[in-house]
């Protein structure tokens, strides 16, 4: 019998070429693939949400699997996770609904995105890997103003990298927040779904009103624009994660996701 499974995966995404299998190139999917198949020894495809770039981290990845194994859920994900290498794991895996599509049904993501700002290098911290080093001090309250503004749905052409292929760029983000821990600016951005960098090349623009290169209100115009090249510059790929994705109650089960 045809059963649909529900897979919350975290990864460190620096020794990645991104989320989607690609020929040639170490991808989170392929590898999450390969284990998989020698554990189910079924032909299969692993369905990801999001198609995190390479270098882009998830703390709450989620996918879907269909399988005929009679495998139960917890010894597949704890035979999967065994087998997978250091950068990678699986989380949780639970039996779903068969209608039930990881990327069709999410209702909104959380991206985190993590900036290193003091004069010395996050190597100090151990977080080298995590977080964009910026040595300019930012003000924080500032860069919350200007986040202020792409909060709501819009047009974010501005946002959107070239290579989008999406058939339109309006996009709803539903909140941004900006705090400092100490030495970290950490910039919480959810939304129902994003274009092509368009978080990354966000976090870039909030950069430059931090840095007090541009009035918070520049954002408006940039929104109105719709012109790439008058945003920000696109925040480096490391300090980016994917940290949950939520779904409908009637198709998720109750694991944190």
């Amino acid at each position: 019998m045809e059963r649909n499974l529900k897979l919350t995966i975290a990864y460190d995404g620096t020794d990645f070429h991104g989320w989607q299998r690609q020929p040639g190139v170490r991808t989170v999917q392929e590898e999450l693939e390969k284990v998989a198949r020698r554990i189910i020894r079924q032909p299969l495809e692993i369905v990801g949400a999001s198609r995190t770039d390479a270098g882009v981290h998830a703390q709450g990845q989620v996918a879907h699997l269909r399988t005929a194994t009679s495998i139960p859920a917890e010894n597949i994900r704890r035979a999967i996770a065994h087998r997978l290498i250091g950068d990678v794991t699986l989380v949780h895996v639970a039996d779903v609904p068969l209608e039930f599509h990881a990327t069709r049904h999410a209702l909104s993501k959380l991206y985190r995105y993590r900036i290193h700002n003091d004069f010395r290098r996050p190597v100090e911290w151990h977080a080298a890997r995590h977080a964009w080093h910026i040595w300019w001090p930012l003000d924080v309250l500032r860069m919350q103003t200007a986040a202020d503004l792409l909060v709501g749905t819009h047009d974010f052409a501005a946002f959107a990298s070239a290579g989008c292929t999406r058939s339109t760029t309006v996009r709803t983000v539903r909140h941004i927040h900006v705090q400092r821990h100490y030495t970290t600016v950490v910039i919480d951005v959810e939304g129902t779904g994003f274009l092509y960098n368009q978080v990354r090349n966000m976090v870039g623009t909030l950069v430059e009103v931090g840095r007090g290169h541009w009035p918070p209100e520049r954002v408006s115009d940039i929104l109105a624009a719709r012109d790439r090249r008058q945003a920000g510059p696109t925040a480096a790929a490391h300090g980016l994660c994917l940290q949950w994705i939520k779904y409908p109650p009637d198709r998720s089960l109750s694991d944190g996701t």
